[in-house]
């Protein structure tokens, strides 16, 4: 599980510089809400929990919420306001713990 969440992590990192852009537009087309309103929506009406977190461009926390029992899920990046914006949702999500392929084994 751990090599899932430092993928999840890394690929936070690089998706960094795209969603910051993102966030700028999101918030101005009112896809933000207050954190604690954003939170409750996601856990009262999908079942959704985080699964991941990592830390963005501009100190913006990017996390993955999901359910394990619907499969829904939700990435969503706050900004240092307090303003968590919605970056993109779907199904079928899935917990991952792949290993990382042995070194000098380039594809």
């Amino acid at each position: 599980m751990m090599t899932g969440i430092k993928g999840l992590t890394l690929g936070f990192g690089i998706c960094a510089a795209a969603l910051a852009a993102k966030m700028a537009a999101a918030e101005n087309d009112r896809n933000c809400a207050p954190r604690t309103l954003v939170l409750e929506r996601l856990a009262n009406s999908y079942g959704e929990t985080r699964q991941s977190i990592g830390l963005g461009s501009n100190n913006a926390v990017v996390e993955v919420f999901a359910s394990q029992e619907t499969g829904s899920w939700t990435i969503t990046v706050t900004l240092p306001t307090g303003m968590t914006c919605l970056v993109a949702s779907g199904q079928s999500f899935e917990t991952l713990a792949e290993a990382l392929p042995a070194r000098g084994n380039d594809a």
